[in-house]
């Protein structure tokens, strides 16, 4: 498995919600599944004064590392900054991580404290990170490395008082910082080191102000959640592929090639497939950890084809003429709106809410709510804008003429034969401008 650092930012709130799709750990009360969990862990400081820094140390258990309370101890004992190892094991002890979590996420938060001869400077602060993992629970069992990595990350830190020695000693508010994202989650248990190496002469770790203390923050999506979209895609994969093929085909049946807007209609439905695929049930057997990278493609995809949509479809309707345009436009406007007004409210309100004894997750209903939405306006996007039925033949045109020439002047504008415009174009054509 790799293991790749991330710039992601993680915003976490009193409720430990960090930003995006990533909302308060545990399950409601009743209501779907939350998306995500977020779990704080305390890093134990760990002392290795060895040279080569090849031995894992664990923070609880029988093999436990020696462990120090904080840095006056440290300096007490004369340990030196580069001895000192901040070590996480997750999950919890007692308790082991599941395919199902899809995802882990690591977002760290410094504790750090004011000194007047100590003050953070440039706040660049460069990180020695190593992961390692094992499937089972017994404790003489060797850890696997994972990944190991420097990085520099960069401190937004606030001190709120005057910075004079009578402050010695109170905290500033310091931002989370984004550590690493794991794609799968395909290990029972991990184990994070990190260090903090120190060279005056390179200046590296030099002003970052005195840190007392380093958590670590984990986020992983739901199990529950997991099997609540694997479903939904699953469900709506069929129901996408029916349509559009039952679409084609309507396409394919008429006398006269495919115009533009139909075919951008059929590459829009396509794209809602590839979205639809429900490749994900294989992360659960398989060590995939492309998985997010290849969503995050599937998505743009899908972004682009509904952009270029809207675009042809604005640009072949400018005669703003026949009942379904009118509809397909409030319903694009009702669903912009939706996505709109549920992002804002999962930024203002992450956590659930409650009414009385029951509570409600407003982030899954956000994401499986929008997700079926635009699922379903792919699927009347070819229902609407299927051709009619009626109107295969050159015989069967001519007799359905009057009925439906208001409609086909939409999707007729561009249509034209060897001979020139056809006779529907000329009649329909004229019909419209008077």
């Amino acid at each position: 498995m790799q293991a790749s650092t991330s710039k992601r930012t993680g915003k976490i709130h009193e409720e430990g919600l960090p930003r995006r799709h990533l909302v308060q750990g545990g399950r409601a009360r009743s209501g779907a599944p939350s998306p995500t969990t977020a779990i704080n862990y305390g890093t134990a400081k760990c002392v290795d004064i060895r040279k080569h820094h090849q031995k894992w140390l664990m923070p609880w258990g029988d093999k436990q590392c020696e462990k120090i309370k904080d840095f006056k101890e440290a300096v007490e004992r004369h340990f030196e900054a580069n001895d000192i190892v901040f070590a996480a094991h997750i999950p919890m002890e007692k308790k082991e991580m599941s395919s199902w979590f899809q995802f882990m996420l690591l977002v760290l938060h410094f504790d750090i404290v004011f000194k007047h001869d100590n003050q953070i400077d440039e706040g660049v602060v460069t990180i020695d990170v190593s992961l390692a993992y094992r499937d089972n629970d017994h404790t003489d069992t060797e850890w696997t490395p994972m990944a190991h990595s420097k990085e520099q990350r960069k401190l937004n830190c606030v001190f709120k008082y005057p910075k004079t020695s009578e402050n010695d000693g109170r905290p500033y508010d310091c931002d989370l910082l984004p550590l690493m994202e794991v794609g799968t989650v395909a290990h029972k248990y991990y184990l994070v080191n990190i260090r903090l190496p120190v060279n005056e002469r390179k200046k590296i770790n030099i002003g970052i102000g005195e840190i007392q203390d380093i958590s670590l923050v984990s986020i992983h999506q739901n199990g529950g959640f997991t099997k609540v979209w694997f479903a939904m895609k699953t469900f709506l994969t069929p129901s996408i592929l029916i349509i559009m093929i039952w679409y084609w085909r309507r396409i394919t049946l008429m006398t006269r090639p495919p115009v533009l807007l139909e075919k951008v209609i059929f590459a829009l439905g396509l794209s809602m497939t590839f979205i639809n695929i429900p490749v994900e049930w294989f992360s659960i057997g398989f060590n995939w950890t492309w998985m997010l990278l290849f969503g995050d493609i599937r998505q743009g995809i899908f972004y682009a084809m509904l952009l270029s949509f809207w675009i042809i479809f604005c640009g072949e309707h400018l005669m703003g003429l026949i009942f379904r345009f009118k509809f397909l436009m409030l319903v694009t406007l009702a669903c912009a709106a939706l996505t709109v007004i549920f992002f804002i409210i999962s930024q203002v309100s992450e956590g659930p809410w409650h009414w009385g004894e029951h509570t409600v997750q407003v982030n899954s209903a956000f994401f499986t709510g929008i997700y079926g939405m635009w699922n379903l306006y792919v699927f009347a996007i070819m229902f609407l804008y299927a051709p009619s039925h009626k109107r295969y033949g050159d015989e069967q045109s001519n007799g359905d003429l009057g009925v439906n020439s208001g409609e086909d002047i939409q999707l007729t504008t561009t249509i034209t034969h060897v001979d020139g415009p056809t006779e529907i174009y000329r009649m329909s054509g004229k019909e419209a401008q008077e």
